[in-house]
């Protein structure tokens, strides 16, 4: 016997609508179906969208997940494939959370400089206006530094020094 798809759902904390799309995908065998043609779920289908679930928690894209569900049924594997895997993710969680902080480091820049009264100077909108057009030549200043590439001089930065005087 087995469980519907809102059973399913409920078992795994993975809505039905997602479900269908990990059908959809292949990361999940396609259902059972009842004769009347509902879905049907066994013990197995629920481990796979726990699993599925725990790994989009951290972060893992679906094509990772695809990977980690070959190795986790490959009873075979070593667990230097996984290792690998993961390490290459936590290597995308590092470049993706110093681009962040970066983007942070500017913007409270930005909100320091900014006087926050009844003027119109804002530091903030000279920035945004001004990188919209250096954004057109190439990565903002932020996106630069966290690739490793070296940053231009940037017009607004200056203004930016300007107005906080």
């Amino acid at each position: 016997m087995g469980m519907n798809i809102g059973q399913a759902a409920g078992a795994t904390g993975v809505s039905a609508k997602m479900i269908r799309h990990y059908e959809s995908l292949g990361l999940l065998p396609p259902a059972r179906r009842t004769d009347a043609g509902y879905r049907l779920y066994v013990e197995r289908d629920v481990n796979m969208l726990r699993f599925i679930r725990h790994a989009r928690d951290l972060g893992f894209s679906l094509e990772q997940i695809r990977e980690l569900l070959d190795l986790w049924q490959d009873r075979r594997r070593s667990s230097r494939q996984v290792k690998a895997l993961a390490q290459a993710h936590i290597a995308e969680l590092d470049a993706k959370l110093a681009e962040l902080q970066s983007m942070r480091a500017t913007l409270a820049h930005l909100v320091h400089c900014c006087h926050g009264d009844d003027r119109p100077d804002c530091p903030i909108i000279d920035t945004l206006e001004a990188t919209g057009a250096v954004r057109e030549a190439g990565p903002a200043p932020h996106t630069a530094r966290a690739m490793g590439r070296p940053t231009r001089p940037d017009a607004s930065r200056a203004r930016v020094r300007t107005s906080a005087r």
